[in-house]
């Protein structure tokens, strides 16, 4: 078995400065000599040190240990990091966040001298840290370093750290020095100039700090950074995940549309897994539970439409969704499952998704499930069922127990299958990764969509199998993130309509969807209308001939 190392804490700070160019980070080289990062430009930082404890010093400011151990979401200890933020400061580039208890201790003159001194006394290992503070009588300036980012070494790398990033504000009154030992050198620089100069390969940049210097370059001074740094926002772990693709081995972050599929199929981070999805590739998702994808990939359905196949050789495969009548993906089906097929399953009738039950049933005599939709426009016409399950219904596929949950909205027949084993969700159109769902009038629902996924509360899993792109981790999550993203699409419906009073529906979309690419607007109409209807329903807006009319 690999053994994944357990990462070390530690502690980085970012330097930000104001320049004539905008806003200039501190950059530091590092000697090729160490063991990580060898060569890299890297921010000043390293691993916490057992005196990096808060009893050891004295602090300025308000920020106390309750409120270190708020901020980092931690029970204890997380002044650690500030100090060892400070300390590492100090040893890699000579700037020191501290003062003189007692401003009549040292003269300014003095202090600087002090602090060179100590610095040389600190690098031939003469002096800990600690002891320097305590014999400058200083408080360390930790109130100055705000809390910026969290990142973790991937787990397949054989040197790991768990590190807190801060930002904090160039002191005025100093000047950095490299120390020549761990760094061989040092620059200022805008984030952007870093990057360009990443990019033509004359500054190497780890992973992290060229994430962390692409989010900088979002704010045009040091008072702008600061401000995001303080804001009371949620930070999420940037904990990489090593995968392949065309072009080699990535990582990838929270939010990229494989990083959970990684994490579960690479637990030790071997880098394994496809960041691709592609058509004809059979995928084990889980002990039971491959994927294939159909070679249909449009805007409409991303990658191409997934087929899921539950069970096993022994007791027979069942099949969700197999897809467009494909013949190239119908034998793929059937070779791997070696013609074992005894039951078919499909979330709704859109023809990307059931077509192929009528070919795949007709080789295999596979039984066929699935619900006929209200309104047949624009249906798979040739879908004929078995049987139609109902919403609640658990139905036994030989030791594969399913449960049915009825999900209309995108479509009237809609299911979403639960395959309660694997702890995995199959929802069709209902959720989708990557691409927002198109409710389409008059199958299409919006008050039923919203009903819909609400109802999915109501059920325990862990992973959603959508019917297009990867897997999708804390399914609960992701439901909000859809209700979100369409309560503020429909405050939008009602801002447009109380601005203007009435309008078209063209007239609308240009208002309501102006973030959305004009090439995309024929689909958006469709969810506006969708919108609309959903609205006049609830007596917010009534619908006169082709203008849609507000009602306060």
């Amino acid at each position: 078995m690999y053994e994944i190392v357990t990462p070390r804490p530690a502690a980085t700070l970012i330097l930000v400065r104001d320049g004539q160019a905008g806003l200039e980070v501190l950059l530091g080289e590092k000697t090729s000599k160490v063991n990580f990062a060898a060569g890299a430009f890297v921010f000043p930082g390293g691993a916490l040190d057992s005196t990096d404890l808060g009893a050891n010093f004295v602090l300025s400011g308000t920020l106390t240990d309750d409120g270190a151990n708020q901020i980092l979401g931690v029970y204890d200890g997380a002044l650690s990091y500030w100090i060892a933020a400070i300390r590492e400061c100090f040893e890699e580039v000579g700037i020191l966040f501290a003062k003189p208890a007692d401003s009549l201790l040292f003269a300014q003159d003095e202090f600087v001298a002090f602090r060179s001194q100590k610095r040389d006394d600190l690098m031939r290992d003469e002096i800990a840290f600690q002891e320097i503070v305590k014999e400058g009588n200083l408080v360390l300036e930790a109130d100055q370093l705000h809390y910026f980012s969290r990142w973790i070494t991937h787990a397949g790398s054989p040197r790991r750290y768990d590190t807190r990033f801060f930002i904090a504000q160039m002191p005025h009154d100093q000047v950095a020095q490299h120390d020549g030992g761990e760094l061989v050198d040092h620059c200022w620089l805008t984030p952007s100039e870093a990057l360009v100069l990443s990019g033509e390969g004359r500054l190497n940049l780890m992973f992290p700090t060229q994430k962390t210097l692409e989010k900088l370059q979002e704010f045009s001074s040091v008072d702008d950074a600061l401000n995001y740094a303080r804001s009371a926002r949620p930070i999420v772990p940037m904990d990489p995940r090593l995968t392949i693709g065309a072009d080699g081995k990535k990582l990838l972050l929270p939010g990229d549309y494989a990083y959970a599929e990684a994490g579960k199929l690479d637990p030790e981070q071997r880098g394994t897994v496809s960041r691709e999805i592609k058509p004809g590739v059979a995928v084990q998702l889980d002990k039971r539970v491959i994927r294939l994808t159909a070679p249909n990939p449009s805007v409409m359905t991303g990658p191409g439409t997934n087929t899921y196949i539950l069970g096993d050789e022994f007791n027979g495969f069942l099949v969700v969704d197999p897809g467009p009548e494909s013949q190239e993906h119908i034998d793929l089906i059937r070779k791997v499952t070696s013609d074992e097929v005894k039951w078919i399953l499909c979330t709704h009738t859109h023809v990307d998704h059931s077509p192929g039950a009528r070919l795949l049933s007709l080789y295999t005599g596979a039984r066929v499930l699935g619900r006929i939709s209200d309104y047949l426009e624009r249906q798979d016409q040739t879908f004929s069922p078995h049987e139609q399950p109902t919403d609640g219904e658990a139905i036994n596929f030989g030791d594969v127990s399913i449960d049915v949950i009825h999900t209309p909205g995108h479509a009237s027949n809609h299911l979403c299958f639960l395959f309660t084993e694997a702890r995995m969700l199959f929802t069709g159109d209902h959720i989708m990764q990557g691409s927002t769902v198109v409710i389409n009038p008059p199958d299409g629902d919006m008050s039923d969509y919203f009903s819909s996924l609400n109802k999915l509360y109501d059920y325990q899993f862990d992973w959603i199998a959508p019917g297009h792109g990867f897997l999708m981790d804390n399914p609960h999550e992701a439901i909000d993130r859809l209700l979100v993203h369409r309560r503020k699409r429909e405050g939008r419906v009602i801002n447009a309509l109380s601005v203007l009073g009435e309008g078209t529906i063209d007239n609308l979309t240009i208002s309501v969807y102006d973030d959305v690419p004009p090439a995309l607007h024929p689909l958006a109409k469709r969810s506006l209308l969708a919108h609309l209807i959903k609205l006049q329903q609830e007596r917010k807006a009534r619908q006169d001939g082709d203008l849609w009319i507000n009602c306060p």
